[in-house]
């Protein structure tokens, strides 16, 4: 129980950023949360990567728009990052 309310806590201290995928070589992920590329949720198509972090916005994302956990989510449900189909 404790586990997956720190868990919750940790995602809503996060704040979430959406780049496109070419960007990438310009990140620098020790200071985002996920450590490389094959470790952040991607678009469906592969076009835009999802970049989280918890202490202030990298200068690498500088510009892009910010989004709470709560706006991410929304964001994560539309059809270019969520598919109904089945595996």
């Amino acid at each position: 129980m404790f586990q997956v309310l720190a868990t919750l806590l940790l995602n809503i201290m996060r704040t979430y950023v959406i780049a496109d995928t070419s960007e990438v070589s310009g990140f620098d992920f020790a200071q985002l949360v996920d450590i490389d590329e094959s470790y952040s949720r991607k678009s469906l198509d592969g076009s835009k990567i999802l970049a989280r972090y918890e202490d202030g916005q990298p200068s690498f994302l500088s510009g892009k728009t910010e989004y709470t956990h709560a706006e991410i989510l929304e964001v994560l449900a539309t059809d270019e990052w969520n598919s109904d189909e089945e595996i």
